[in-house]
């Protein structure tokens, strides 16, 4: 039987029965490819992205199979988890570079070859990310978000991921993308290749982008992410209240805004520095 529907059946099987040594095996088989990169909770399929609900369900059934324990260091360093995810193991062989200062990568994820994890930063587990990104200081990678080859995720910025409810698209951030300073992508939002979200933006499904180059308006519909399309720039903006009662009183509310498209002079003041990694 193959893993996807050995995963199903143990899924199913644990809403009711007692946890079994065979479901435990089976977990950290499944693990081990998701912390190989061989399955993703979601995966591009000629240029669309579909969501591999199996792959959420085996990270349930992670949850629901894992018992509480003690994983401290000693005294001064004290951490409970379940007992199915505990950190990451990582060699050098992996070539990715941890600066020393509090962060942490949660087993059953994928971490590509010259990541740079600044500290503190966080990836949970389900998460994707490709080579040669870097994550900055204070930065979080959520469940299952999909992050692609040399992007940055700057200071401060949180790409949520989105385990539950299990068919919904996690957050897909494309290959060479920016994400400036204090950011919030959330809601399986996804940046396609080479954008810039500059610094202090919040993506959200709920949220419209308004693209001020074509004047169009971009919004999450009920089988569609909001989707931020490739080379966008895109920054924290505003627009008023057109309600009567607030118009007297100056209000406006938050949007975030396309101003342009990127072009020669800002690939280069965008080009990430090689030497870093």
């Amino acid at each position: 039987m193959e893993l996807r529907q050995r995963i199903e059946k143990a899924f199913e099987a644990t809403k009711t029965e007692k946890t079994k040594k065979s479901h435990l095996d089976l977990f950290n088989e499944f693990k081990s490819h998701l912390n190989a990169g061989r399955i993703r909770a979601a995966q591009p399929v000629d240029g669309q992205w579909i969501v591999n609900t199996w792959v959420k369900k085996g990270i349930l059934l992670g949850f629901r199979i894992g018992q509480l324990e003690d994983f401290s260091v000693d005294k001064r360093f004290v951490y409970f988890d379940r007992g199915t995810f505990p950190l990451k193991t990582i060699t050098l062989r992996d070539a990715i570079r941890i600066v020393p200062g509090g962060s942490s990568i949660r087993d059953g994820c994928y971490i590509g070859k010259q990541v740079t994890c600044m500290p503190p930063m966080y990836i949970n587990v389900g998460a994707y990310v490709d080579d040669e990104t870097m994550i900055d200081s204070h930065a979080l990678v959520g469940s299952c978000a999909q992050v692609g080859k040399r992007c940055h995720i700057s200071a401060g910025s949180q790409i949520g991921g989105l385990l539950e409810p299990i068919g919904s698209l996690p957050v897909i951030i494309e290959d060479e993308v920016i994400i400036g300073g204090n950011c919030g992508i959330y809601e399986g939002v996804m940046v396609r290749k080479a954008a810039i979200i500059g610094a202090g933006t919040i993506l959200t499904g709920s949220t419209p982008v308004y693209d001020i180059v074509r004047n169009l308006i971009y919004r999450k519909s009920q089988d569609k992410p909001l989707e931020i399309p490739e080379n966008a720039v895109v920054v924290p903006g505003s627009r008023p209240l057109k309600r009567e009662h607030h118009l007297g009183e100056g209000l406006s509310v938050y949007t975030p805004l396309i101003i342009k498209y990127k072009d020669e002079k800002s690939l280069s003041a965008t080009e990430l520095d090689d030497t870093l990694r």
